[in-house]
């Protein structure tokens, strides 16, 4: 029997918190191992119950911005998703350039987010399609140094990247290419590393930015 996955909820909101809670604690495969309301929170219980999966809200005593990189100082291996009201490109940029794995909004229904903390848990980043597009069209262009990878992209790799960019998750793309989901994770892997990039929204935007870019630079 596969064990649950330990989460943990930090949000200043008792009744959106509760909500959370109560909604992930009634779908299979699923143990809520913590709650708190500030950054000071999420170090302690980070620090003292290590989750496999910890829920973060932006606005809070604290900063939950700032309490990503801190946390990780402390538990290096801890998967962080941020949930959040915040559509900000920036807030989505920081988040995942200080560690985050995830990043949703409180929009999402219950079994969605189950999903996401799943694929965080087993390895995979996860940000809301519409929050990819968004930095997507936002971003900075890429440094040139980047495109060199995408030279190093097999076929295959490209394909699924491609698929990626346009925000599958990674089952939707294996079963869009008939493939298992594991071959799609260790493509993302090397695609990843390839690409020097450490997410896959960064591992987009060079590839949009490759896609954009004339044919004599």
């Amino acid at each position: 029997m596969t064990a649950a996955i330990r989460v943990a909820v930090i949000d200043d909101h008792p009744l959106f918190r509760e909500g959370v809670t109560r909604s992930l604690s009634e779908i299979d495969g699923f143990e809520i191992v913590a709650e708190g309301g500030s950054r000071d929170d999420a170090l302690r219980i980070a620090e003292n119950l290590a989750p496999d999966v910890m829920l973060l809200d932006i606005s809070m005593p604290g900063s939950g911005l700032e309490a990503v990189p801190l946390i990780l100082q402390i538990a290096p291996s801890q998967k962080i998703v941020m949930l959040t009201v915040s559509e900000a490109g920036d807030d989505v940029k920081a988040a995942l350039q200080g560690g985050a794995k995830g990043y949703v909004l409180k929009g999402i229904g219950s079994r969605a987010l189950a999903d996401v903390i799943r694929s965080v848990a087993s390895g995979e980043s996860y940000v809301a399609p519409t929050l990819s597009a968004k930095l997507l069209s936002n971003s900075a262009p890429t440094p040139g140094s980047k495109f060199d990878g995408i030279g190093e992209l097999t076929t295959r790799e490209r394909e699924v990247l491609k698929l990626v960019a346009s925000g599958m998750s990674n089952k939707q793309v294996a079963r869009n290419l008939n493939l298992h989901e594991k071959t799609i994770k260790h493509h993302m892997t090397q695609i990843m590393a390839k690409l020097d990039v450490a997410n896959r929204t960064e591992a987009a935007m060079v590839l949009r930015d490759a896609l954009d870019r004339p044919l004599s630079q």
